[in-house]
């Protein structure tokens, strides 16, 4: 277990409680939580205690919107994602973690240009179609590589669905059982990486409390949102997380 201040087990606490908040109600909340566990903790073991958190936060994220998922729009991503994900484990074999987070953070601030750019064309069904296909190989690649990296596909994926015009619900749906899957298939990188260890699960049982009040907190929020206020919070914290990256 790593020697803490009270006030450091505190932060993170918060920063568990954002995981559970972003898997049942606001994407992206989770930046907060990327940004307190690498503040506080080495980077690789940030980045392992974090994914264990997401794990568990998956689970409360299914349970919460499970008949609302559209499964077939994953479809699509799955090759895409996979590339994103071995690109990256191969990448975070050589790569210093500062310069890292910021092309990480540079992405994602053109992929919210794109995504608002996008929402604004008035194409027809065909050219949707292709944009489409074009824009899974697109978004599923960068969301592979970026979560495996910096646990940082939440902004990216969001985009993606956004662009796609999802429901509310159906976004949340869709993204619970997309991020369960990603993050279960980043477990055996991340272990060969060493970034998940014995001390790194130790941590993670004094949190998960955290990632449980946050999810219910976040069930809570999700009854005062409407789909205009949740798409606007959505690209809010997109930026916001992109910046941090950027400048962290």
């Amino acid at each position: 277990m790593p020697d803490l201040s009270p006030l450091a087990w505190a932060a993170l606490l918060v920063a568990a409680m954002a995981v559970g908040v972003s898997k049942t109600a606001l994407p992206g909340v989770n930046t907060l939580a990327i940004a307190i566990f690498a503040a506080i903790l080495p980077a690789r073991a940030s980045t392992g205690a974090l994914l264990v958190l997401l794990i568990v936060g998956d689970a409360f994220a299914i349970w919460t919107h499970r008949k609302h998922a559209r499964l077939k729009a994953l479809l699509p991503l799955i090759p895409p994602v996979a590339i994103g994900l071995v690109a990256g484990w191969v990448f975070l074999l050589f790569a210093d973690d500062t310069w890292t987070r910021k092309v990480i953070g540079a992405i994602l601030l053109l992929v919210v240009g794109v995504t608002l750019w996008r929402r604004r064309l008035a194409a027809d069904a065909e050219q949707s179609q292709k944009a489409g296909i074009v824009a899974a190989g697109a978004y599923g690649s960068l969301g592979g590589f970026t979560t495996m990296v910096a646990n940082a596909a939440g902004p990216v994926m969001s985009m993606y669905f956004l662009a796609a015009r999802f429901p509310m619900r159906a976004f949340l749906g869709t993204t619970a059982w997309f991020f369960a899957g990603i993050n279960l298939a980043k477990l055996p990188f991340s272990i060969s990486l060493g970034i998940i260890q014995v001390p790194t699960l130790l941590l993670d049982v004094f949190l998960v409390p955290g990632v449980v009040a946050g999810a219910f907190l976040g069930r809570y929020l999700l009854g005062k949102l409407n789909q205009l206020t949740f798409e606007r919070i959505v690209i809010v914290l997109t930026v916001v997380g992109a910046l941090y990256l950027l400048i962290a």
